[in-house]
């Protein structure tokens, strides 16, 4: 039984803007609506919480990756490289934001 996970994001119910329609067999709504009932939510209810962690799922698999040994030494010592001198990265960093007047 696939069940939504709560990620550290506190999902907040945004206003409904968009309408979604899909076309799907008799057998896949089946399963869908079986599933929603066996985590007491309706098919809208399920499907959007499915969705979106899936998709949280999938940006988050492009944000993680493996080296080997050699191309790990090569990151770190880009990482631990001193930083080129940026003048305009440097103003905007002391630069007041926006909000604060």
């Amino acid at each position: 039984m696939l069940a939504p996970r709560q990620t550290g994001r506190a999902r907040s119910p945004a206003p409904k803007q968009h309408q979604l329609n899909l076309r799907i067999g008799e057998a896949q709504l089946r399963l869908i609506d079986e599933a929603a009932a066996a985590l007491h939510k309706n098919r809208t209810e399920f499907l959007l919480e499915t969705s979106l962690a899936i998709a949280e799922d999938v940006l988050l698999d492009r944000r993680l990756f493996s080296l080997d040994d050699d191309a790990h030494a090569r990151f770190i010592a880009c990482l631990d490289a001193p930083v080129a001198d940026n003048p305009r990265l440097r103003a905007l960093l002391h630069r007041k934001a926006p909000w604060e007047g």
